[in-house]
This record gives C-alpha cells, sequence and structure tokens, in this order.
C-alpha cells in the first residue's frame, strides 16, 4: 500500500467567506456537511492552493480574498507528505498590479509552486466538473493536463512555455511580420515543447488506460481513454522526426493562422475522448447519471496510479461526492477510498450519507464562516 499523505492543520485568514478559521485534524478522512453556501467547498478550495495552479475553482487570485479584506489571502498547512512533516504557507500579498502569490515550506520562502509537488499530489472532484464529456474539448484538455501534472511536475511549465511561445507567433503573424528567421526560432521552440507535452499526455493515458484494465471488478464503468486531434498516426515515431514534422506543419501553415488569427495544429488542439467500456458507447451520448459514474471511475483510478507510481497516496478532495449515488455505490466509494490509503475531504449537506464511513472519518459542520467538530 501507498504511503500516506495527510494534513493535520488547516489555518485561513480573508479566504473567501472565512475571516479567520483552524481545523485540528487527525488523519482520518474528513467529512464536511451543512447548508448550501456555508462554506464546504470553499475549505475544498483552500486545500486545493496546496498544489500548483489556480485551485479548483480555477479563480483569479483577487478574487479568493474576503470581501471587505484589507490585504490578501493566506492559507497555512501542516502536512505529513513524501519528504516528512512540512510547514505550507500560501497566499495573496500586495495591492493592485503588484498583487503575487507568495509560497513558503517551513517558513523559507520558494520560487517555485512546482515545488509543492516533492512534497504532496492534490487530486478533485467537483459538481462543475460533471459536464466534463459534454463540455469544450478546452475543458478536457485541462482535466488531462491535471492528471499530467501529479505525475510529472514539469508538464506545468512546459504548457506554460508553449503557450507564450504560441502567442508570440501569433503575434508576428497577425502583424504580416513574416521574417522566417525570427519565425523558425518560435517554430523550433514551440515543436520542442510541443512534442515533450504531447508525449507525457500519451504516456500517461498509456499507464492508466493499463491500470484499469488490470483492476478488479468495479462498482463504477470503466472508461475507455484515447487522445485525438495532433499527430493521431505517428505518435510512436521517434521524438526528432516528430518535432521535425510539427515545425513543417506550423511553416506550411502560416498563411493559414495568419488568417485564422490563430495557430490551428498543435497539442493545444487535443481533445480526450471517453468511452463506457461496458456499453461501448461516447461518454457524451450516456446518461447524465453513467457519465457521473464514469467521472468518479476515471478520478479514482488516477489516485491510483498516482499512489502506485509516486509511492504517496493523494490527497482528494470530493466535493458533493455522494449527493447522486445510490446507498451501495456511497459506501463501495468510501470503500475505494479508503483503500487507496490516504487522505480525502468530501462535502455534503446531509452527514447521514457519509455514514458508512463509520469511524474512518472525522466529522465536522460548517456553519457560514464557522467549523465545529
Amino acid at each position: 500500500m501507498a504511503e500516506k499523505t495527510s494534513l493535520s492543520r488547516l489555518k485561513l485568514t480573508d479566504f473567501r467567506n472565512y475571516a479567520e478559521a483552524s481545523l485540528s485534524l487527525d488523519g482520518r478522512h474528513v467529512v464536511l456537511t451543512g447548508n448550501n453556501g456555508a462554506g464546504k467547498t470553499n475549505l475544498l478550495e483552500a486545500v486545493s492552493f496546496l498544489s500548483p495552479g489556480r485551485g479548483l475553482r480555477r479563480a483569479t487570485l483577487s478574487d479568493v480574498t474576503r470581501v471587505g479584506a484589507t490585504g490578501g489571502f493566506s492559507v497555512f498547512a501542516d502536512v505529513e507528505g513524501r519528504e516528512g512533516e512540512v510547514a505550507i504557507g500560501t497566499g495573496l500579498d500586495g495591492d493592485g498590479e503588484s498583487q503575487a502569490r507568495r509560497l513558503r515550506l517551513n517558513g523559507t520562502p520558494v520560487r517555485s509552486v512546482e515545488e509543492l509537488t516533492d512534497h504532496l499530489n492534490v487530486l478533485w472532484l467537483t459538481p462543475a466538473m460533471d459536464g466534463l464529456f459534454t463540455g469544450s474539448s478546452s475543458d478536457r484538455r485541462r482535466f488531462l493536463d491535471r492528471l499530467v501534472l501529479s505525475l510529472d511536475p514539469a508538464h506545468g511549465r512546459r504548457a506554460a512555455d508553449y503557450e507564450r511561445a504560441m502567442r508570440s507567433r501569433n503575434r508576428l503573424l497577425s502583424e504580416g511580420r513574416f521574417d522566417p528567421a525570427w519565425l523558425s526560432a518560435i517554430e523550433v521552440q514551440m515543436a520542442e515543447l510541443g512534442i515533450s507535452m504531447a508525449a507525457a499526455r500519451r504516456e500517461m493515458l498509456g499507464l492508466l488506460t493499463a491500470l484499469i484494465a488490470e483492476s478488479d471488478a468495479s462498482p463504477f464503468p470503466s472508461p475507455d481513454l484515447q487522445l485525438s486531434g495532433f499527430l493521431d498516426e505517428a505518435a510512436d515515431r521517434p521524438f526528432a522526426d516528430l518535432e521535425e514534422d510539427f515545425c513543417f506543419m506550423l511553416e506550411e501553415g502560416r498563411r493559414r493562422d495568419a488568417a485564422a488569427g490563430r495557430t490551428l495544429t498543435g497539442p493545444h488542439r487535443v481533445d480526450l475522448m471517453v468511452r463506457h467500456r461496458e456499453k461501448d458507447m461516447d461518454a457524451a451520448r450516456c446518461s447524465t447519471g453513467e457519465q457521473k459514474a464514469l467521472l468518479v471511475g476515471l478520478v479514482l483510478a488516477h489516485a491510483r496510479l498516482t499512489a502506485n507510481m509516486t509511492g504517496y497516496a493523494p490527497v482528494l478532495l470530493l466535493d458533493e461526492i455522494a449527493a447522486h449515488l445510490d446507498e451501495g455505490r456511497r459506501a463501495a466509494l468510501f470503500d475505494l477510498v479508503h483503500d487507496l490509503g490516504g487522505q480525502s475531504f468530501m462535502t455534503g449537506t446531509d452527514r447521514e450519507m457519509f455514514s458508512a464511513l463509520g469511524e474512518r472519518a472525522q466529522f465536522l459542520t460548517v456553519e457560514h464562516g464557522g467549523i465545529a467538530g
């Protein structure tokens, strides 16, 4: 079994609806119950800021600060992670355009949020993700890249660098500046980064597909996963050849991309295709309940893959996870989550829906900016 990663303390200041909040945790799963709008999801969002990125809501950092607060927000946690006990502090400092996210590990400032993945992985499933299979391809790419990031922390940096290079190319083309040397230099950079991104996505998906195929019977349907939209037929060729092909595609497409106002080929156009294996049906055509079950199964499989690959179970954030599951499937879900060996945070309006967890969970009640045991 993977080693456990868990939070023993969580402290917030001026975060969303919390002027101040402090949770003492005992390592068990955490169940947060309360009325809608009480602030349960805000607590999960605070934990999600212990990972790279903008949290589970992808919020602008200034929007996270409590309304009426004079400064920024802060999130502090004591974590038992991959490198032992660590105190993680993050938040927003400054005013106006000078605002920036800060990060400290054991009180020492660090330059990159990617260092968080040295200590823990945080994965989540929220109601906003329920439309993943019927929504835009950009939502599925974002979901895909979060999956990759938990296994390959450098993936986020590569993706950001690729986006910057692509914006530079788009700007040159839109201004009619077709300088071949300048464009070629940018396109070489895009090719190197883009092929690395594509390879990381395919490797993660291959590992996840193999794990799903080897898994025992599950109460949740099995997803078949495939990438589409970029070098679909050439994925197994050498990197150098793929980079050369991508460079050629970019060079040949300059006039077309200039007319379109954007780059029309590349890893930024990839889509994650998901099918319900048992029904042999596209996930987008499944019922709402089947889509929810597929998504739960996919997230749990990825959590298991993360635990297998890193040796440490991730921290799971499961928002309103029990709302649309029957009693039997809820109990099976809780068993699967517990068997991962990590700590999870779950929210709901009805404590009774989590009764199958029994003593495996610490139950807390959330009431508009306050938390009680």
